[in-house]
């Protein structure tokens, strides 16, 4: 009797230490938090799991304006990569120290067109005619919390400098926001990435931006100073997953251009990530 009771908590002993055996395997699965912009949330949608079965990964993604997401960084958010929807967000925070392995690779592209809802009847207009129009209600992005109206009002600007006199501006934080006022009828038209109307089936693009009037908009990735020691290997496979051929053909697959080749600035600055 006393052996089978020895057997019986040696078995007992053997399962608990291969349960806790699982467990810390659970534990220390590799865990990967991206601050993206929200542009990135459809393609993310096969993305995500596709790097998360191939790694072993846990991957948490926190969508939001690039300006607001990257003020979180610096103030210590625990965010291990950053894919803002403009590499002058990436910039800022290199010019302070706060990125790593170099800073960032531009991974894809897109440019600025003009949209209405797709259930609207009204006759499509330009550019050219839109900002003048002081009866046409035109939706486009804060410049002060957007990347998105950053760039649009740098585009405008060189389109008709006094495009700000126009009476019936409506700003949006991003361009999810721009779209949603487009469908609910408080705006007539809209000023978006391409990417975002060819993704949102909720929109139209009637105009591209006018050709000299055109203001890059490239999409960068860079590994941030709150990325975990435990998060750091994961973070230099996700950055090279973005990168590879297949994941740049499913970017074009959801309307992004082409990124550069060799993943740089479009001006030429040097901030190809280092290996």
């Amino acid at each position: 009797m006393t052996r089978f009771r020895k057997f019986s908590l040696a078995v007992a002993i053997l399962a608990g230490l291969t349960g806790g055996l699982g467990n810390g395997q659970d534990i220390q699965a590799e865990t990967l938090t991206i601050g993206a912009a929200p542009s990135l949330r459809p393609v993310f949608s096969e993305i995500l799991p596709m790097f998360e079965r191939e790694y072993g990964a846990t991957v948490r993604a926190v969508y939001g304006p690039s300006p607001t997401l990257r003020r979180q960084i610096e103030l210590g958010a625990e965010i291990d990569v950053f894919l803002p929807a403009a590499v002058g967000e990436i910039e800022k925070l290199q010019q302070k120290g706060l990125t790593l392995n170099g800073g960032l690779r531009i991974y894809a592209q897109t440019s600025l067109v003009l949209v209405m809802s797709s259930t609207s009847h009204a006759t499509p207009v330009s550019f050219h005619d839109a900002l003048p129009n002081r009866a046409i209600r035109i939706a486009l992005g804060d410049p002060t919390t957007s990347s998105l109206g950053g760039i649009t009002a740098r585009a405008l600007t060189k389109l008709n400098p006094r495009y700000k006199d126009h009476s019936r501006l409506l700003q949006a934080q991003h361009g999810e926001e721009i779209v949603s006022l487009l469908h609910r009828g408080v705006a007539d038209v809209g000023i978006v990435y391409r990417v975002d109307a060819i993704n949102s089936g909720q929109v139209r693009i009637i105009d591209e931006t006018p050709a000299g009037t055109q203001t890059p908009v490239q999409f960068g990735e860079a590994i941030v100073w709150t990325c975990r020691n435990t998060s750091l290997t994961v973070a230099k496979e996700f950055m090279d997953f973005i990168m590879s051929p297949r994941i740049q053909k499913l970017l074009l697959k959801y309307g992004f251009d082409s990124a550069p080749s060799n993943g740089l600035h479009a001006e030429g600055t040097n901030m190809a990530l280092n290996r």
